[in-house]
């Protein structure tokens, strides 16, 4: 079970709702902020090893192996053999794969409207879903890596963020957890903030809300949540609102 949990701390690591400065970007990737992390993805690593402390040595070698393993995949990224895809721009990876600790230590509000989204979503429409929901001032939320492969979500999120937009692009499996997310894409509006809770593999109470299931646009799932007159309705026309205006 412990095991279970730790299998999404390589997304885990990292509740990027903020953009990062950009330390160094080669071949459109922020490698250089990637690495100058180590030190501190280290202490996030010992900081979840205490916290599964009561589990017995078994778990916490299992913890520290699987948290070592995470971190190397991230750390192993060659920017030079990514695939070259174009203007998108430099994607701050670092920004979503690593700080979780700066999220647990101070908590930050979650977003109050979130896409979730996959990998696993056609690409144009992915591309598409992340351009509109930066319009409309909102967060895209990935469960993990896809994997643990760092360098196949590096290159995807290449081919679908722009420089722009990748500071509305998230890593964070509690978010899934705390909305009980069993299909993507899903759009959530929460009617009030909140923080999600402090522990990896915890589930945050979370107010009320409303959401839409479906492949359905980012302007169609707003404007179905701001006409149901639910308490996410207040939410979902401030971003339509936003959306229309950029559009």
């Amino acid at each position: 079970m412990v095991r279970k949990h730790l299998l999404a701390i390589g997304g885990a690591l990292g509740l990027g709702l903020v953009s990062a400065g950009l330390a160094q970007t080669i071949e459109g990737l922020d490698l250089g902020a990637i690495q100058s992390r180590a030190v501190e993805q280290a202490r996030d690593a010992e900081a979840f090893l205490s916290a599964v402390s009561d589990r017995g040595k078994d778990a916490r070698d299992e913890a520290r192996q699987t948290v070592d393993e995470s971190l190397a995949a991230v750390k192993a990224i060659d920017p030079t053999k990514l695939p070259k895809v174009g203007e998108a721009g430099a994607i701050d990876l670092d920004e979503m794969v690593s700080g979780a600790q700066g999220s647990l230590d101070n908590p930050r509000s979650a977003p109050l409207f979130i896409a979730f989204a996959s990998l696993s979503m056609p690409e144009d429409s992915l591309k598409q879903m992340i351009a509109d929901v930066h319009k409309a001032g909102g967060v895209v939320v990935f469960r993990g890596l896809p994997g643990n492969n760092g360098r196949m979500f590096a290159a995807a999120m290449r081919r679908v963020v722009s420089q722009d937009a990748s500071g509305n692009v998230a890593i964070d499996p509690r978010l899934f957890r705390a909305f009980d997310i069993k299909a993507v894409p899903t759009y959530v509006a929460v009617s009030t903030g909140f923080t999600p809770c402090d522990d990896f593999a915890c589930k945050s109470r979370v107010p009320p809300f409303d959401r839409v299931t479906g492949n359905v646009t980012v302007q169609y799932a707003l404007e179905s949540l701001a006409q149901a007159k639910g308490p996410g309705a207040p939410v979902a026309g401030a971003a339509l609102a936003n959306l229309v205006r950029h559009d």
